[in-house]
C-alpha cells in the first residue's frame, strides 16, 4: 500500500465514456472518518459502496448510450485494500488506484481522479514537527509560540 491513499467521501471519480467528474458518495457507512479531526465530512470509501453512490449520480454524456444522459450504477470495485474491513458494513477500503465497474460502461471503466483527501492542520501537528524543519518553513516565528503558528496558518 505504499504511496497510495485511502479514498473518502467526497472523491473525484470520473468514467472512461463520460464528460463530466461525478463525487463519491459513501452510503453504507455512517461511523469511520479519514483525514478529517471533527469526524464530520470525510467517511472513509469501501468496496461496499456499491449502487447509485454518487452525489449527482451521472458522468454526463454516455458515449456507450450514444451520449444520452449517463445513468451511472456501480455493481463492483477493483482494487481495493484487503488488509482494512470495517465492522460496520464488512467493506474493504478503497485506494486512489481502485477501479469500478458500470453495466453500460465496462469493467473498470469508473476510475478515482481524487482520493479526496485534504491536508488539515492542527496544533498537535506542529507540536510533532521538526523544529528545524518549522525554522526554515517560518523563519519569522518563535519557535516556543506554536499556537501562533497555528493562528497564522489558519488566517492566511
Amino acid at each position: 500500500m505504499s504511496e497510495k491513499h485511502l479514498v473518502c467521501q467526497g472523491a473525484t471519480c470520473r468514467c472512461n465514456f463520460g464528460t463530466t467528474p461525478d463525487k463519491l458518495k459513501v452510503k453504507t457507512q455512517s461511523k469511520r472518518y479519514i483525514n478529517d479531526k471533527d469526524g464530520s465530512e470525510k467517511l472513509m470509501a469501501t468496496h461496499m459502496d456499491i449502487g447509485k453512490t454518487f452525489e449527482k449520480n451521472t458522468f454526463g454524456s454516455c458515449a456507450k448510450m450514444k451520449n444520452d444522459p449517463c445513468q451511472v450504477f456501480v455493481t463492483q470495485w477493483s482494487g481495493y485494500y484487503e488488509k482494512i474491513t470495517l465492522e460496520d458494513n464488512q467493506g474493504k477500503a478503497l485506494l486512489e488506484d481502485s477501479k469500478a465497474t458500470c453495466p453500460i460502461g465496462s469493467t473498470d471503466c469508473i476510475t478515482i481522479i481524487n482520493h479526496g483527501q485534504t491536508a488539515e492542520l492542527s496544533k498537535q501537528n506542529i507540536e510533532n514537527a521538526d523544529k528545524e524543519v518549522l525554522t526554515e518553513l517560518f523563519p519569522f516565528v518563535s519557535l516556543g509560540e506554536e499556537e501562533n503558528i497555528i493562528f497564522k496558518i489558519n488566517n492566511d
